[in-house]
């Protein structure tokens, strides 16, 4: 993650279902669906403002961190999450082994 995204907090936006972050205004977001003590991660977005500048990585590393801290198992539908994990296997131990696709990570 770059250095200036460290500070920004992660909010669990629960009214739009989406985990966020907040640039300059702007907001990087991943859509979820939770199912108990798993989450589905199903699609990431950046605002335009923010494409290319890292913050969808940052969103999904803040994301990835908070679902660890919270012993939430994770389903990766969306492929950038999926592609991210495969990238940094470090993540594979909060994906579902039930997760079609596990074995590909």
């Amino acid at each position: 993650m770059k250095t200036e995204y460290i500070d920004i907090p992660l909010v669990k936006n629960e009214a739009r279902k989406r985990f966020e972050i907040e640039i300059d205004g702007h907001y990087a977001f991943i859509n979820y669906g939770d199912f108990g003590n798993q989450i589905a991660l199903v699609h990431t977005e950046t605002d335009p403002e923010l494409a290319g500048k890292g913050a969808a990585s940052a969103v999904v590393e803040k994301t990835l961190h908070y679902l660890r801290e919270n012993n939430i198992v994770l389903l990766p539908f969306c492929p950038y999450v999926f592609a991210y994990i495969k990238k940094h296997p470090e993540w594979k131990h909060i994906v579902s082994p039930k997760f079609d696709g596990f074995d590909k990570l």
